[in-house]
């Protein structure tokens, strides 16, 4: 689907569950961004705009229901709601909070698949449209024209470096492996080719030089940030 692929929010407490899903929506075809919490999921959507949110019921300190209504305030994002419980008075009480569809646990992957499709096919493409951006400091990141911006000044960056970016974006907040970042790379040709992308020594050599462009100090990074023996993680504000 391309840079077209509708780019979905998984909220979800449980690391085994955002996993799982992470991985087989994208199988499916959809950009996938999760948050493990309520407060990591606002952070994300301060700076991201997504065409669905899919969001668990049952979390530590604010639940979906909370967030749901709190979100219905500001945004029209469809909202799936999933939670092991099923009885009818809680599927009114998330439809009634804002919600879209409401989906019990444990559900067949592929019927999450069905009803987020069909939620996509019913909302209006003026709702799915519209620009994201990263805020990261100082600078902005468009993600659907793939660009920095510092103020109304662009920020070069190389072939490399613009595939990364369009990575990390579309899994801010997540670790990325140098695995996924080599074979991602892989895919463009142009970016692979720039400077020897596609090997693990080149992959952090690429990181530091993304980071003199990112980090007021790239000795410290706050905004690409390395997790020690998994990988790299995007964290904007």
């Amino acid at each position: 689907m391309g840079a077209t692929a509708p780019h979905l929010l998984i909220v979800d407490d449980d690391e085994r569950i955002r996993t799982l899903l992470h991985k087989f929506l994208i199988r499916n075809g959809f950009l996938v961004t999760a948050a493990r919490d309520a407060g990591h999921a606002r952070r994300l959507l301060a700076g991201l705009e997504f065409n669905l949110i899919v969001l668990d019921v049952m979390m530590p300190g604010e639940d979906g229901l909370s967030l749901t209504r709190d979100l219905r305030r500001t945004i029209a994002t469809p909202i799936l709601l999933l939670t092991a419980r099923g009885e009818t008075r809680d599927r009114i009480e998330g439809l009634e909070a804002g919600a879209d569809d409401y989906l019990a646990k444990p559900f067949e992957p592929k019927e999450l698949l069905l009803r987020i499709n069909a939620i996509l096919r019913r909302v209006p493409e003026a709702v799915q449209a519209g620009p994201k951006y990263l805020s990261l400091g100082p600078l902005r990141y468009d993600q659907d024209r793939g660009e920095l911006w510092s103020g109304d000044a662009p920020v070069r960056l190389t072939a490399t470096e613009v595939q990364l970016m369009r990575i990390f974006a579309a899994r801010a907040g997540e670790v990325v492996s140098r695995t996924d970042l080599i074979e991602e790379l892989g895919r463009d040709r142009a970016a692979a080719s720039d400077e020897g992308a596609g090997t693990d020594r080149a992959i952090d050599v690429q990181i530091t030089r993304l980071r003199r462009k990112l980090e007021p100090d790239p000795r410290e990074p706050r905004y690409l940030q390395t997790v020690r023996g998994l990988g790299y993680m995007l964290a904007p504000d």
